[in-house]
């Protein structure tokens, strides 16, 4: 009996859902919100939707920024996603003795515009790193971790990108390759610096060449 008002209800819930999906995609796109969070919670207020709505997931923002990119910022987003994994591939071949892994919207495809670039590094301590960047001259500022398996997060310019230097410990390493292979997982949800080049010939046919 009351199957029609449920599915009417669903039916709104579903709409809802995708508004704030589509508008969060845009706030990412555009005004370069790395955050989904903060993009998803903005989205509410954009939409005058009361704070204790249901949210949809990351992976559902994700699968609207691709589509609105693709839509939107076709040109744009392939030439701005080149950009940065040229960047990134640089970075990665500067710290290679930190075992480093690419991941985030760099390596998505769904990097807005002023994203930033998000790398793993393994280190025995934040500090070595740290000293590694004074010898190198490169300036460095501190950011807050994103959670707490993180000893530090190192922020640098480079180029015309920001660059995250996400530190953690030797073995954390082994327990994201773990947690990996015991979960359903993106396949790119981080990586080396091979791939991150068959990637990028893959989708400028660019060749890059590894370093002598």
């Amino acid at each position: 009996m009351h199957s029609r008002p449920d599915r009417t209800s669903a039916r709104a819930s579903e709409r809802i859902r995708a508004s704030i999906c589509n508008t969060a995609a845009r706030l990412i796109s555009e005004d370069g919100i790395n955050d989904y969070s903060q993009a998803k919670r903005k989205a509410l207020r954009h939409l005058g939707l009361p704070d204790d709505t249901p949210l949809p997931s990351n992976a559902e923002i994700d699968e609207a920024l691709q589509s609105w990119q693709n839509v939107f910022q076709e040109h744009e987003q392939t030439e701005r996603i080149g950009n940065l994994r040229r960047i990134a591939i640089d970075l990665m071949a500067n710290f290679e003795q930190y075992t480093p892994y690419l991941t985030g919207s760099v390596l998505s495809g769904t990097a807005g515009r002023y994203a930033e670039i998000d790398l793993q590094l393994f280190a025995d301590s934040a500090k070595e790193v740290e000293i590694f960047l004074l010898n190198k001259g490169i300036p460095y500022t501190h950011a807050t971790p994103r959670n707490d398996r993180a000893e530090a997060v190192l922020q640098i310019e480079a180029g015309e990108a920001t660059a995250n230097l996400v530190i953690y410990p030797p073995h954390e390493e082994r327990n994201f390759a773990k947690s990996r292979s015991n979960r359903n997982s993106r396949t790119h949800d981080r990586a080396r610096i091979d791939a991150v080049r068959a990637l990028l010939t893959e989708n400028t046919g660019e060749f890059t060449q590894n370093p002598i």
